[in-house]
């Protein structure tokens, strides 16, 4: 298993990069793929001009009024979702529940988080994203309605330190995991890691281009990334992400 670097360590270790020709056997052989934010593009269909329009949307989160930590580093905004082909359906304002068998710290309670923007739903670079992320379900799974889930999370260093994944290392319950780095601030930490979900193998790496992504088979491997600190004594910084989930068959439910 991957150990934690000392509180000293600065080295950053970069991405294992698929390439969009190779990223889908990647996912299948191995549970997951990191994709540069071209590859991104391409795929999607999405213009860096309107994946940049999409940051400032960052702004403008909600702080987390759920952290039992009692941390205030966490901001978000949340989406519903369902995808099936082309046709992206956005689903009523509803909470976003985890069972606690794959969160800990916050499962086992609906979270009602405050919705994304409906800008930000209608902008169609965000929309691409969702179909092609649909796409890539489908080629792991078969063609079929996803159900998804977006997250808008901004982790900053309020108290000094922000932990983007306070749960620690986890799987979220779901068929795909996308994590999109929209931006880093003045920061340091905020390595990902992700570990095979029953064996000893695991990569470490720094995600640090915007718009590039974490893709995840959520059954096969369990994730996390470290706490982020300022980059310099008494600075303040942040990191920002996009995550997608998206589950068949429906929704996690406490009812179900």
């Amino acid at each position: 298993m991957l150990t934690a670097l000392p509180a000293r360590a600065t080295a950053m270790f970069l991405p294992p990069f698929s390439t969009p020709d190779q990223y889908l056997s990647d996912l299948a052989q191995r549970g997951f793929a990191v994709l540069p934010a071209a590859a991104v593009r391409a795929l999607a269909g999405a213009g860096a001009a309107g994946l940049a329009a999409l940051a400032p949307d960052w702004d403008q989160l909600a702080p987390d009024e759920y952290l039992k930590d009692g941390g205030r580093y966490r901001q978000r905004r949340h989406a519903s979702f369902t995808v099936q082909g082309d046709a992206v359906q956005d689903v009523p304002y509803r909470p976003h529940w985890q069972p606690l068998d794959y969160n800990a710290l916050h499962g086992g309670m609906e979270r009602w988080f405050a919705p994304v923007a409906p800008a930000t739903l209608a902008q169609a670079d965000w929309r691409a994203l969702l179909r092609w992320l649909a796409r890539v379900a489908d080629a792991l799974q078969g063609t079929q309605p996803w159900y998804g889930e977006a997250h808008q999370f901004r982790i900053d260093t309020t108290d000094g330190i922000g932990r983007p994944t306070p749960e620690g290392a986890h799987r979220d319950g779901v068929d795909l995991v996308a994590v999109f780095l929209v931006a880093r601030h003045a920061i340091k930490g905020g390595e990902t890691r992700v570990f095979e979900l029953d064996g000893p193998k695991g990569q470490r790496f720094t995600l640090e281009e915007p718009w590039s992504v974490l893709l995840l088979q959520d059954a096969r491997v369990i994730h996390e990334s470290t706490p982020i600190q300022p980059a310099e004594e008494g600075g303040h910084g942040h990191r920002d992400t996009l995550v997608v989930t998206l589950r068949a068959g429906g929704f996690l439910d406490p009812g179900a």
